[in-house]
């Protein structure tokens, strides 16, 4: 799934008229991201002809400027100046501009870049030049479609560490994405990844996740052409000492691809569960942020209120129980998807190790465990696995594993298998480390991954 072949033209072009007034016959295109494009009856709206050419009719909205339906002569004039351009350089260009593929449609696709430029046409070309620039390398690696080689590490250790997941669509048919960066755990990522796989494997998840999961749903819903999401950022447990500054080069390393290279793809935002410095930082940053940007963007700290909300944009089936509604909880959510293939069950730990550390894990009946440490800490450490109340039973002998790899940001971190042979259940294991500098140094931070599977 690289991006495919855009020699085509993209289905479903649009008339001048059309572009401001909308197509007659039409299902209503989803712009607001209130809600679906129905009738309180359930019945999908139609546009009307002349109820769109009448001023009185016009939408007022901010979120309906720039959508298809509702252009602006002058718009519509920049609309087809940049469609004949994209048509004449083809090749890279256009592979660019329609990265999610010629089945968006022409009308939403290229508005979605006039919009995120503010229809100044020089500003939309050097955008998408500069995308083309940006994603060349990962287009050479076909967006890097086995995120494991993306990551160097199962993709299960990365949402352990910073839970995100798209769990249902939106009433408007707009994937719901959650994200928790209140959570995510900088220690733990440093030790399993680098700034340079989780670059890889954000293009991952764009170009072969996302990205998928739009086809399938316009394959299900043709009339479905709002290619957007409606995305939960979780705060919850966010304190200032988060904000560091790999944990800011995470986000960023995300936010300064989709910005550039998947413009306007946010239909609505809602921040819940922020804490208080957040909530007074917002009502800053909220003045600098462009008034139709931020009118997309929700501020919401009651857990009352913001269910009440996610229950307006979503039906209940498509919300996680967690956040309110009928849907799998977010944990069993990632655990089904990501769990590798085999695997009953994970269990991850951070073990900040000084002169010693530890982590006890119980394999069940009818199980067997592998385990896995990772680090980037140069420091020798002994690791192994001994039972847990009959320390002399011992399961994995004392094995020496340092990081030998470099400690830059886009330095791979280091991994060692521990068991060559799985630990049989039911056992209660316990994993230890012992530093080789001594009882008054402090060794690092080391990342175990459990993972049981069937006893064979």
């Amino acid at each position: 799934m690289n991006g495919g072949s855009t020699s085509a033209s993209p289905p479903g072009q649009w008339t001048a008229d059309e572009l401001m007034h909308g197509k007659a016959g039409d299902v209503s295109p989803p712009t607001s991201p209130n809600g679906s494009a129905t009738t309180s009856g359930g019945q999908k709206k139609r546009f009307s002809m002349k109820a769109m050419r009448s001023p009185a009719k016009k939408s007022t909205d901010p979120l309906d400027w720039g959508m298809p339906g509702h252009l602006t002569k002058e718009e519509v004039d920049v609309f087809m100046k940049f469609r004949d351009e994209v048509e004449k350089r083809g090749g890279e260009f256009k592979s660019t501009v329609y990265s999610f593929s010629l089945i968006e449609g022409e009308a939403y696709c290229l508005t979605r870049w006039l919009r995120a430029r503010k229809f100044v046409y020089d500003d939309v070309i050097a955008m998408v030049e500069e995308a083309t620039e940006v994603r060349a390398d990962a287009r050479k690696h076909e967006f890097y479609p086995d995120p494991v080689s993306a990551l160097g590490c199962g993709p299960s250790l990365f949402m352990h560490c910073y839970p995100q997941l798209y769990p249902g669509k939106a009433k408007n048919g707009c994937p719901i994405f959650i994200s928790k960066p209140g959570v995510l755990n900088t220690d733990a990522m440093e030790c399993i990844t680098s700034l340079d796989g989780i670059l890889k494997f954000h293009w991952h998840v764009m170009m072969h996740d996302y990205k998928q999961r739009l086809m399938e749903h316009k394959k299900a819903h043709p009339d479905f052409c709002n290619f957007q999401t409606v995305t939960v950022i979780d705060l919850e447990h966010l304190s200032t000492s988060q904000l560091s500054k790999r944990a800011l080069s995470i986000v960023k390393t995300q936010t300064a691809i989709d910005s550039v290279c998947f413009p306007e793809t946010m239909n609505r935002t809602l921040v819940i569960n922020a804490p208080r410095f957040f909530s007074m930082t917002w009502g800053i940053i909220k003045g600098w942020i462009d008034p139709r940007t931020a009118s997309k963007i929700e501020l919401i700290s009651s857990r009352k209120t913001w269910e009440a909300r996610l229950r307006e944009l979503c039906d209940e089936d498509e919300i996680p129980s967690d956040y309110g509604g009928k849907g799998p909880a977010t944990t069993s959510a990632l655990e089904k998807e990501y769990a590798p293939e085999g695997v009953l069950q994970e269990h991850f730990q951070l073990v900040h190790v000084g002169s010693s550390g530890h982590y006890n894990v119980a394999v069940p009946a009818g199980s067997e465990m592998e385990v896995t440490v990772w680090s980037r800490s140069v420091n020798e450490v002994i690791v192994s696995i001994v039972d847990e109340n009959v320390k002399s039973k011992v399961f994995v002998g004392g094995v020496t594993f340092t990081h030998t790899g470099g400690t830059g940001d886009n330095d791979k971190p280091s991994s060692l298998l521990l068991t060559k042979e799985r630990i049989v259940g039911p056992a209660k294991t316990k994993i230890k480390f012992e530093s080789k500098a001594g009882r008054f140094s402090s060794a690092g931070n080391y990342f175990v991954s459990c993972s049981m599977f069937d006893k064979k």
